[in-house]
């Protein structure tokens, strides 16, 4: 995929280098990388602030990383320990620490697997989804007034340059 503006020629395409030179080199991307390095901190210190916002809003104890688990077992995304784990990337004791205080706090149970009766899975409570909703209601209003002002199409080619960083 190319990331290069609508509409502009930006020279060669990468297959298109020559064994004298490559795309991507020079003082100019060396400086665009670096704002978006500079732009990427700033967005991850901001969605770091939203967590902790959020896991106050649903609960004044509540971490950051308890605020994660929560929503994953509340998306349905992760509803075991091991599938929280592989989704947030992160260690079986902070992960058993927190699903024992979301427990606690009432707002996570573990009941019997529907599937398999022997096994158990995490499932929100009622509580939870309800202050879920109310913490992400400040955010998402935010984040839509800000996307709002954009065109559809610029979304979509952001949406494409996301996915494309994420690979």
């Amino acid at each position: 995929m190319s990331v290069s503006s609508a509409g502009s020629d930006t020279g060669s395409a990468p297959e298109d280098a020559g064994a004298g030179g490559s795309i991507g080199e020079g003082p100019d991307l060396d400086m665009a990388v670096a704002r978006v390095e500079q732009e990427l901190g700033r967005l991850f210190a901001r969605i770091r602030v939203s967590w902790r916002e959020a896991a106050a809003t649903v609960h004044p104890d509540l971490q950051p990383l308890g605020y994660q688990v929560l929503t994953s077992i509340a998306s349905g995304k992760a509803t075991s320990a091991g599938a929280i784990i592989e989704r947030l990337q992160t260690d079986k004791s902070a992960v058993s620490r927190h699903v024992r205080q979301l427990e606690e706090l009432g707002l996570v149970e573990s009941v019997p697997d529907p599937e398999d009766r022997r096994a158990r899975v995490l499932v929100a409570t009622e509580l939870a989804q309800e202050r879920i909703a109310v913490a992400r209601a400040g955010y998402e209003t935010r984040i839509k007034e800000r996307l709002h002002a954009w065109s559809a199409a610029d979304l979509d080619h952001f949406v494409d340059l996301l996915g494309a960083l994420g690979r």
